[in-house]
């Protein structure tokens, strides 16, 4: 195995193993230092997955540069390197003359945003990154090394008060996680309650979440407690806090400094002792910029920040996710056998992108199991249900992009094929020897072998 200590060029998250099992991963320490522009001199050093770059002060590199975007660009550590990428900025991230959306650095790369140069300087050190031996936590299962880390970091913080933000795509299971947390933690005997911030009329949100005196407006035929006085003692979960309506955020951030708060039409103050967890599946640091939510607020709900990686980064996980679904299915079935899934099935579900995640995963595996036949669900069963094939089997030549799934998605989507034909073809041409693929490709031996992994291509070119 490469060892990032002896040799400058290799960068970014490598994962160590003992005895063939994945003990932690490891962070090539890397410094970004500004030496052009406004802000020379200044720097922030790489030490977690995401490091964001632009004029908002939700950036872990702010620069003063009229210029540049809010959130301009990231570098993304990841198995293999450190990518930049840019953020959909308004003047565009260039590497010399060259607008780049994402390229890998190497070592003292410079690239600008607006008139703010940037070097990228590579370190000896690395940081360690603890991953979790358990394949759950509280509800939430998975095997794959980005769950394992997040296991991680839940283990730790989650005896603890520290208010936490759980990022993810929709159906990612946000509020599993955010469950765990009140599970594992001191406050587990105490309220959890769940206030869904999409969902809540814009003129009763404030009710809902401080309550109102009886005659505080029209209707208020009663005092009424809100969520924070429900979950007193306890846990509030704010379920997707990027819909919170601008106008009630300064209240919100009121209660959260001062855990104090007045019911709509009262005049008393009334302490309350709460844990915050928020969790999103929209971009905040974005709104931040963009004055769709307030930086003060971001601030505060993000004191410890964990993401949900979405079921396509994470194959690994689909068929332990798959029986345990298919666990909770087999009581209420009409079989006197558990169900279970056929190898041409769990096939199927591999090949799956899931833009809707964990809960698009529930749903097809519920239809099947109400169709099917047999307590073996078969591949049939679930294209009974509506389950799409993969992208590139039903696209004509050409790039098509599907409209109906958001930006992100979509775009992910057409990269993930991609990645999948180009891997398979380079694999073939090489007759499945890594060493000759990973020369053609550039890639290294390691990072290919994981890319392999991740679109279930390893089995294939197995030699």
């Amino acid at each position: 195995m490469t060892d990032f200590t002896n040799q400058e060029d290799s960068l970014g998250i490598r994962t160590v193993f003992v005895r063939d099992q994945p003990a932690l991963r490891e962070l090539k320490r890397a410094t970004l230092v500004v030496v052009e522009g406004p802000d020379v001199g200044a720097q922030v050093e790489i030490c977690k997955a995401k490091t964001y770059l632009g004029r908002s002060r939700v950036c872990e590199l702010t620069v003063n540069d009229p210029v540049v975007s809010g959130t301009h660009a990231v570098v993304e550590a990841i198995e293999g390197g450190f990518l930049l990428r840019d953020l959909n900025s308004t003047n565009g991230t260039y590497l010399g003359d060259v607008r780049v959306v994402e390229i890998y650095l190497h070592p003292r790369a410079r690239f600008r945003i607006g008139s703010t140069i940037i070097e990228f300087r590579s370190h000896r050190e690395v940081v360690a990154i603890p991953i979790s031996p358990q394949d759950r936590f509280g509800e939430v299962v998975g095997r794959s090394l980005p769950m394992r880390e997040l296991f991680a970091t839940l283990e730790k913080v989650s005896p603890s008060d520290l208010t936490i933000l759980i990022e993810g795509e929709t159906g990612t299971g946000k509020e599993r996680v955010a469950r765990s947390i009140h599970q594992n933690s001191r406050r587990a005997k105490r309220p959890y309650v769940v206030l869904d911030c999409s969902s809540i009329p814009r003129d009763l949100m404030e009710s809902v979440v401080f309550g109102h005196e009886k005659g505080a407006f029209t209707g208020a035929i009663a005092t009424r407690k809100g969520a924070f006085e429900q979950a007193d003692g306890g846990t509030i979960f704010l379920d997707e806090v990027g819909e919170l309506d601008l106008a009630l955020q300064p209240k919100l951030l009121r209660v959260l400094e001062s855990r104090e708060l007045k019911r709509v039409g009262g005049d008393r103050t009334i302490h309350i002792d709460v844990r915050v967890i928020a969790a999103t599946n929209r971009d905040i640091r974005t709104m931040v910029a963009q004055n769709e939510f307030r930086e003060d607020l971001f601030f505060r709900l993000s004191v410890i920040q964990v993401h949900i990686a979405p079921l396509r980064e994470r194959k690994e996980d689909i068929v332990l996710l798959a029986e345990e679904i298919l666990d909770s299915l087999t009581e209420s079935c009409r079989f006197d056998e558990p169900l279970r899934l056929s190898a041409d099935a769990i096939e199927e579900l591999r090949r799956h992108d899931w833009p809707g995640n964990i809960r698009e995963l529930k749903n097809v595996l519920t239809r099947a199991a109400s169709l099917a036949d047999s307590p073996v669900l078969k591949r049939q069963d679930l294209v009974l249900t509506g389950l799409q094939p993969p992208l590139e089997s039903k696209r004509a030549p050409g790039l098509q992009v599907d409209t109906e799934l958001d930006f992100k998605t979509s775009k992910q989507r057409l990269i993930d094929e991609f990645e999948r034909r180009y891997l398979d073809q380079l694999m073939a041409q090489n007759q499945g020897n890594i060493s000759a693929a990973a020369k053609t490709s550039g890639l290294t031996r390691y990072h290919l072998r994981e890319m392999l992994k991740k679109h279930d291509l390893t089995d294939k070119f197995r030699k």
